[in-house]
């Protein structure tokens, strides 16, 4: 199995930064694609950033120019850095990775979650 935690959410002031990290860990084989998701109230789940293996990203055209994806394959970790921050980025932040296990089994992983809330 493999396990994501996420961690660096919180409140931040419109206009402020954050930045999320997310730690992969248990039986890791290889880490493809790692991304990050997020979901408002009442809304469906949507792609923030993805990040390739090899350090290809893709951003959703709502933040473009205002977050980062980056990641560490040493340490399987992927970090999101957001600055210029606003309301409507208020969500859960969840994080996904397109992992094979140790048994080379693939499949979607996804974090716990962490809330990211951008309000005065």
């Amino acid at each position: 199995q493999v396990q994501l935690v996420e961690s660096g959410g919180g409140l931040v002031q419109p206009g402020g930064s954050l930045r999320l990290s997310c730690a992969a860990s248990g039986n890791i084989f290889r880490i493809n694609t790692m991304g990050w998701y997020r979901q408002a109230p009442g809304n469906e789940r949507e792609l923030v950033a993805a990040i390739t293996s090899g350090g290809s990203t893709n951003y959703a055209d709502s933040v473009k120019g205002r977050f980062t994806i980056s990641r560490d394959n040493a340490k399987n970790t992927v970090y999101l850095q957001m600055n210029s921050l606003k309301p409507e980025d208020t969500a859960v932040y969840y994080c996904n990775a397109d992992a094979v296990n140790s048994n080379l089994y693939r499949s979607a992983y996804w974090g716990q979650g962490t809330q990211v809330t951008v309000s005065s």
